[in-house]
């Protein structure tokens, strides 16, 4: 893929999880000045909306080392813990080229038929997709810790989402899950599926303790979980997600 066509995909991939174009523009973030623009501020359907996301992903006590804890903070332009910028973007297809994803992951997420010019997989369905991804890094005040929002290990039910380096491992992927809610995507809600996953009819995907709310002490740490309802990837959307297993994104300093 060419330079110019990374470059879109990764667009594609912001607007998709922010919800750009189909839900008008960003009316608050939690990022601090410094962060600016750049910070991607992502929140649970669960507790908020675009307009009012009211509590967004934090770093525990705003721990920059490997093995943090991932929480949901209430929205504050003063909190470093709350600035997060997308590191590596593009598709599934351009993880899997890059050797972050495995041969598995990208046949059902980022299938590209090898008919095609750069295509990776001779077997793709015709309803086969390529998924935008990304990762998402630790950036206080705007400065990139080089650790990203991820998983200490291969994704099983219920492993907590910690800050791991970047650029490693398939561990800190976030597949933005394009085919399996439908019903929310046009508001801009979607599915992460972690790009370890090996379970591709409930695949791995980033989730709220069901029984958790976000001022809880000691506080909640996200998971990910197998994905409500059935879905084979490249097969029938399922539009049933549960709302802990929907996310959104806002971009910039809270207003």
């Amino acid at each position: 893929m060419s330079i110019k066509s990374k470059l879109l995909a990764g667009a594609a991939a912001l607007a998709l999880v922010g919800g750009v174009g189909t839900v008008g523009a960003m009316t608050a973030a939690a990022a601090t000045p410094s962060c600016g623009q750049n910070c991607i501020d992502i929140f649970s359907r669960a507790f908020g909306t675009h307009r009012t996301p009211q509590f967004v992903m934090d770093v525990l006590r705003q721990g920059a080392k490997v093995g943090q804890p991932i929480i949901l903070f209430r929205t504050s332009n003063t909190d470093p813990a709350e600035d997060f910028v997308p590191s590596i973007q593009g598709t599934t297809a351009d993880f899997f080229a890059a050797g972050l994803v495995s041969s598995a992951v990208a046949l059902h997420y980022g299938c590209i038929p090898a008919t095609k010019a750069g295509g990776n997989f001779p077997n793709c369905l015709p309803t086969s997709v390529d998924d935008p991804a990304i990762e998402i890094e630790y950036a206080p005040f705007g400065v990139d810790s080089g650790l990203c929002v991820g998983l200490a290990a291969t994704a099983t039910q219920g492993e907590g989402v910690t800050l791991q380096p970047c650029g490693v491992s398939s561990k800190t992927v976030w597949i933005i899950d394009t085919n399996d809610s439908p019903a929310t995507l046009n508001r801009g809600y979607v599915p992460l599926i972690n790009g370890s996953t090996t379970n591709f009819s409930h695949p791995h995907v980033l989730s709220y303790p069901g029984n958790g709310f976000p001022t809880d002490k000691p506080r909640p740490q996200l998971q990910v979980k197998n994905l409500t309802g059935f879905s084979q990837g490249i097969g029938t959307p399922i539009g049933s997600v549960n709302d802990t297993q929907l996310w959104g994104a806002d971009f910039g300093v809270l207003r």
